[in-house]
């Protein structure tokens, strides 16, 4: 899979001087203070995490000004609800979400609830979202379900979960985060599974790209730093490279390129494609990876209405335009059905929305070149935001490259009916497309109701890390609850989109997939599309006219609970 330039993996351009006793005498700060984080107790893990809450809201208006700025936007634009998503408030619900699990642990309860754990047709599955009320009345008609690999049983489920605190801690150990340079709480967040689900001490090295960002992270953290178990370091490749090949460093996790991670593991030189073949790497350290690929939408024939289809185009082009694109499972590929007649009306209501929203501009490392590849291919696309409508060549950079910008591509695919079209949507998904890491559904509910099995089976086969149905599967990324990775089943010596899961508040083992689910339409209209719910329009689409106001409230609400917030984050939701 060819997936950006370096600098989206944390391991980006080097320096002209590598200052190796800097780096060196970080990782020995670690190592000499590993054993106390392991021995730390679960009540002060939890004091930890309820003093951080403070901390992040505190730093939540420069970590957005800051977003945005790097982004060439004001902190008042439209565009910047999405750094507020990003940033302050995908923190705090992490942290939220590990502080419900550890204070049930505290409390001698399981960490996760017996009745949210399911065995169905030979397979078993945990309810992992909403886990408490305010989950259920803030993002009403949301869910998230785990799949867990074949033959894994409930008894295996609820024995295995949260190890780390129930009698199989690990051993003190020094990872190492290279941090990425697109979103800004995929490093913290990183730094937290480490932490609170492995159990081990965390070096993160930021990315070049969004290293403005390291002193707010220094002070969320700064218990942690000031105790020796994190540290945030700056720099580039040289700088990951000395760091992961260092002796003092026990495990690395990467978020970023396929190439980044074979560079660590194989090398660069001209021995580095024998090393891979012969599977002899070049550092023998556990290395985990989140590592993106091409990410599908797929839209399934239905009986949509002219609502229907303005507000499944908003939701696509949220989906490719947050963020201008430049995201792991930003949609890369539409596929759609051939002979709905309802195809030509969703790419028309896609152009307009594309059209209409507010400029921004591909501001990643690498994305004019990527652009430009996709322009070659198709010079009669446009410009500014690309949707080739009709993408037919299997060789068609859309199809083979992940674009990590705005360019949009469409696949029209056979099928008389839902069950033939899903049935290759899923296989050109499965078989076509690059990578696992996430992929969106869209079927009405009265299609799903009327084809049960043939969506249950798509459900089933596709092989991605988190399906989202009715909802992008970006959004499993900020909830902490859901697992986050690739589907499992790549190797070191074919890396695609990873290994390995974080997140994962509940601590589970085992997982296969994450499938969330949302309502199909928005409140009120969902009660005539039969996905009834209490949300609006979600703030995180790129078309909510009030997503500014409502994510700031949001945000600190999850630092700060409380019941008098609610009302004032209802109203601007409402308004969206």
């Amino acid at each position: 899979m060819n997936t950006p330039p370096s600098p989206a993996t944390g391991t980006g351009t080097g320096t002209q001087h590598l200052d190796t006793e800097r780096l060196d005498r970080a990782v020995a700060e670690l190592r000499a203070h590993a054993a106390s984080w392991t021995a730390t107790p679960l009540a002060e893990r939890i004091g930890l995490l309820e003093r951080m809450l403070p901390r992040i809201a505190g730093r939540a208006e420069a970590m957005v000004a800051d977003s945005a700025r790097a982004k060439g936007y004001p902190a008042d634009s439209p565009w910047a609800a999405e750094d507020w998503v990003t940033a302050p408030w995908a923190l705090a619900q992490t942290v939220r979400a590990h502080l419900h699990v550890l204070r049930r642990l505290a409390r001698g309860d399981g960490p996760v609830p017996a009745a949210a754990v399911h065995e169905q047709d030979g397979r078993t599955f945990v309810d992992v979202f909403p886990a408490t009320l305010s989950d259920r009345l803030l993002l009403n008609g949301f869910s998230a379900r785990v799949r867990t690999l074949p033959g894994t049983t409930r008894a295996r489920v609820l024995e295995r979960a949260a190890g780390e605190y129930r009698g199989r801690a690990g051993r003190p150990a020094v990872a190492l985060v290279l941090g990425a340079g697109n979103v800004p709480a995929i490093t913290p967040l990183d730094v937290l599974h480490k932490l609170y689900a492995e159990g081990q001490v965390v070096l993160a090295k930021m990315n070049p790209v969004n290293a403005y960002l390291r002193p707010h992270f220094e002070e969320v953290f700064r218990e942690f730093v000031d105790r020796g178990w994190v540290r945030y370091v700056d720099g580039g490749a040289a700088e990951g490279a000395h760091l992961t090949a260092h002796p003092g460093i026990d495990t690395v996790h990467v978020t970023g390129s396929e190439r980044t991670h074979d560079a660590i593991v194989w090398g660069t030189d001209d021995r580095a494609e024998h090393r891979r073949r012969t599977d002899e790497p070049r550092i023998d350290k556990p290395v985990t990876s989140e590592l993106g690929g091409i990410s599908p939408c797929i839209v399934v024939p239905g009986p949509w209405s002219a609502a229907d289809f303005r507000y499944q185009a908003e939701h696509i082009a949220t989906s490719k335009l947050n963020n201008s694109g430049h995201n792991c499972v930003a949609t890369q590929v539409l596929l759609v059905p051939r002979d709905w007649d309802g195809t030509e009306r969703l790419l028309a209501e896609v152009r307009r929305v594309l059209r209409e929203l507010p400029p921004r501009t591909d501001y990643y490392p690498g994305a004019a070149d990527r652009l430009a590849a996709v322009a070659r291919a198709h010079p009669d696309a446009d410009r500014a935001r690309p949707l080739v409508p009709d993408v037919t060549d299997p060789a068609d950079p859309l199809l083979t490259d992940e674009v990590f910008a705005s360019a949009l591509g469409v696949v029209r695919l056979p099928g008389t009916g839902p069950a033939e079209f899903l049935a290759a949507a899923v296989e050109f998904a499965n078989d076509r497309l690059p990578g696992t890491l996430g992929a969106t559904l869209l079927v009405h509910p009265r299609t799903e109701r009327a084809h049960r099995t043939a969506v249950d089976t798509a459900v089933a086969d596709l092989r991605y890390g988190t399906l989202g149905v009715n909802c992008w599967s970006a959004f499993g990324f900020l909830l902490g609850y859901t697992p986050w990775g690739a589907h499992p089943g790549h190797t070191r010596q074919d890396i695609g989109s990873g290994t390995g899961f974080v997140h994962n508040a509940f601590l589970l083992e085992d997982v296969e997939k994450t499938v969330l689910r949302a309502p199909f339409a928005p409140a009120p209209r969902g009660l005539f599309t039969g996905s009834p719910s209490l949300s609006p329009r979600p703030p995180y689409y790129a078309t909510n006219r009030t997503a500014l106001t409502t994510m700031r409230r949001l945000t600190t609400h999850t630092t700060a609970p409380g019941p008098t917030r609610l009302p004032g984050i209802f109203l601007s939701a409402l308004r969206g």
